[in-house]
């Protein structure tokens, strides 16, 4: 049977329920235990396919086509192993299926109320996992903080769960212990509160997590045992990290791993060997060189809403001993006239995904100064399409090519909806989602970089390249290399005679883990460390012949 960890969290949100939980999986899942997570998020969207990334970041897309909070992303990048639709469940997704069955008449008549009928579709779905006896231990994140009107059900089914189970759950709760410079002092005050507002739901802690900017001392931590009613040697220092892959070593250090395995009865196995990820946190901490990459997108000023881009380049980053440094460059204010001036210092340019017109033309004139300027480009999914219709303005002589997303009248539109999607009226869960595959031209670029012809890779699009162009563009020399073998979708782009130039529909950067870093990335950081080399070396040679 499958134990169950919770992890919940107290004071304030961001405190970073999601890396303690991979973490602690990543510390299980090295002594041998089969480990996954799943997060139960409080808001009544019945997912975040829908949500601005202003709102909630990035939506992480999985294997079988679930949209899915960005957290889902550090368990596989931590884990190294998928996740599905079962990892991430909604209140929108729980309310949606007890109506369904209400309407449907299954509840014989009776009067449907959060208790029980609410609670014991929550606990049902915190189950589901275990039922096929895959996992030795299943870890779930409760999303926003104890107390919240929302997570309110959330906290009543792990009441009813810890009572049902006795010793096969526990709830290891994140919380803050903040330091207040003018008192030069930790205060356990909020901890305290946040313990005491669980307990008056019924629940208690078995762990605590402590985040904090000082280390805990003992009498510190035997206070906050005392009047949280855990065991000394369950109150665990979080201290702010440099990194946060750093966390899962500090969670060792601190046995936070032990701590659970004893609380659930559990064997301690073989003692974890974390030796490959020191040696990339250690690649990552001292870094040999340093790259400058533009990051070209709409949604700059919230790191969110890129994070597996962001993560995937500290990834790539430690394989090419390299530190990746992020500008970050709105594209809603980059024009032909400050291109220059805004994109001369990069060693390369990433041009983001998204969605609608804001910020269009200024990827476009980015791609075109990547081009024309013969700087490694990597465009995703959007950053694909704009790479195409900045291709066909320039190098075609189509004027008028846009995307039928941005220009549903144009007739130059090489970007147009699949057709697949034309009569699909309803927007949640509905675009091209999940894991494609693609076939790769033998003896192209990007099929040296994977090393095979045949991959599979995750997509979430409704608008493709247009077919009804191919010839133009190969005739030019802009490549199709990677195209679906069942629908013969353009998957891939490449260019002859750049160094590097690639635009994929799909996005790589949800496969890229700390174990398996994306080959696309980690090619792209290694183009832009050359042509840095390559520009130091004419600056060098620029600067010998004016003082010779």
């Amino acid at each position: 049977m499958s134990k169950y960890i919770f992890v919940t969290g107290g004071v304030t949100s961001s405190l970073g329920k999601g890396i303690i939980a991979a973490s602690l999986a990543k510390l299980l899942q090295a002594r041998g235990f089969t480990c996954t997570i799943q997060k139960f998020d409080p808001y009544i969207n019945v997912d975040p396919g829908t949500l601005n990334p202003y709102e909630h970041g990035e939506c992480y897309v999985t294997e079988d086509g679930a949209e899915t909070d960005l957290d889902l992303g550090h368990y596989e990048r931590y884990l190294n192993t998928f996740t599905s639709q079962a990892n991430n469940v909604t209140t929108g997704r729980i309310y949606q299926h007890v109506i369904n069955k209400e309407r449907e008449g299954a509840y014989l008549g009776k009067t449907v109320q959060v208790i029980p009928h609410i609670t014991d579709e929550i606990k049902r779905r915190m189950l589901l996992l275990g039922e096929d006896k895959q996992f030795d231990i299943i870890i779930t994140e409760l999303g926003g903080t104890v107390g919240d009107i929302e997570s309110l059900p959330y906290v009543e089914a792990v009441r009813q769960l810890k009572w049902e189970m006795a010793d096969d759950c526990i709830v290891v709760h994140l919380t803050l212990i903040p330091y207040l410079k003018a008192a030069k002092e930790l205060k356990t005050k909020p901890t305290q509160h946040s313990v005491k507002l669980m307990s008056e739901h019924g629940l208690s802690p078995d762990v605590l997590v402590c985040r904090t900017e000082e280390p805990l001392y003992k009498e510190l931590r035997r206070k906050i045992a005392l009047f949280c009613n855990v065991t000394q040697d369950a109150v665990i220092e979080a201290l702010d990290a440099d990194t946060i892959y750093s966390v899962p070593l500090e969670m060792m250090r601190e046995k936070l791993d032990i701590t659970c395995l004893q609380k659930l009865g559990l064997p301690l196995g073989k003692d974890p060997d974390l030796s490959k990820w020191t040696e990339f946190l250690n690649k990552l901490r001292y870094p040999k060189t340093k790259v400058v990459i533009g990051l070209i997108g709409k949604y700059v000023e919230l790191q969110d809403a890129y994070k597996s881009i962001l993560e995937a380049f500290i990834h790539a980053g430690a394989v090419n001993e390299c530190k990746v440094e992020i500008r970050n460059i709105h594209s809603e204010y980059l024009t032909r006239e400050n291109a220059v001036e805004k994109l001369q210092h990069l060693d390369a340019v990433l041009v983001a995904p998204g969605f609608g017109s804001r910020g269009i033309e200024g990827k476009i004139e980015a791609i075109r100064y990547a081009r024309t300027n013969k700087v490694p480009f990597f465009g995703i999914c959007l950053g694909m399409q704009m790479a195409c219709v900045e291709f066909a303005r320039n190098v075609l002589g189509l004027s008028k090519a846009h995307s039928t997303e941005m220009d549903p009248d144009t007739n130059q539109g090489v970007i147009s909806m699949m057709e697949s999607q034309k009569n699909i009226t309803q927007m949640g869960g509905t675009m091209r989602l999940g894991s494609y595959a693609c076939d790769l031209k033998e003896g192209s670029a990007v099929s040296k970089m994977y090393g095979s012809t045949a991959i599979t890779e995750r997509h979430r699009h409704r608008y493709e390249f247009n077919n009804e162009y191919l010839e133009a563009f190969e005739q030019a020399g802009f490549m199709p290399v990677g195209v679906n073998p069942q629908t013969q979708l353009v998957e891939v782009v490449e260019m002859k005679d750049h160094p590097f130039y690639i635009g994929v529909q799909y996005h790589p950067e949800y496969k890229s883990t700390v174990e398996n870093p994306h080959p696309l990335f980690v090619a792209f950081v290694k183009a832009a460390k050359e042509a840095q080399e390559q520009r130091n070396s004419r600056a060098v040679k620029a600067a010998d012949i004016i003082a010779s």
